[in-house]
């Protein structure tokens, strides 16, 4: 097999990713797939002549959002179980320190997947990253209250404040 650009500058994370979602397109009834089944298909694939060693450690561990990082921080695999991962949805748990990707580059795929991104978005994430749901609500409050201090002088509410200091 002769590897391509598109296929050397695919990471290994990018790698589970592809083997991840093809797996939830072909097999759409199944909720969870085992770090075998992912490793596997990424195998199968054959983006670069033989499986790299990193796949299974990634799937394992470095793209799991609800396990602590070690040292991996990406977030694109999820564990339903100790042997079983999905692709991360919008709605589920991340591990705080979990900070990194959740959704390849385009431009670091092969063209024949980049298309799988869009598919993985349409079908599992339309929120914002689930480690940036926490702030979304202070957003919201942007603005509340604002007629409480209309006509106020900020400068002069404070020197009241201050009067009563003792």
């Amino acid at each position: 097999m002769s590897l391509t650009q598109d296929a050397l500058r695919t990471k290994v994370a990018d790698e589970v990713f592809i083997a991840t979602a093809l797996l939830h397109r072909e097999n759409p009834d199944r909720e969870d797939f085992t770090i075998s089944e992912i490793v596997a298909r990424a195998e199968r694939e054959d983006l670069f002549g033989k499986l790299r060693p990193g796949v299974r450690v990634h799937a394992t561990l470095h793209c799991v959002a609800n396990l602590a990082p070690n040292p991996g921080r990406y977030r694109m695999l999820y564990a339903t179980d100790r042997h079983t991962r999905r692709l991360l949805r919008s709605t589920d748990d991340v591990h705080p320190k979990r900070t990194g990707k959740t959704w390849p580059e385009p431009e670091d795929l092969p063209a024949q997947y980049q298309e799988l991104i869009a598919w993985a978005k349409q079908r599992y994430g339309k929120d914002s990253p689930p480690s940036m749901r926490w702030i979304d609500g202070i957003f919201h409050l942007r603005g509340m209250g604002r007629q409480l201090w209309e006509g106020e002088d900020p400068d002069e509410y404070v020197r009241k404040l201050r009067e009563n200091w003792g």
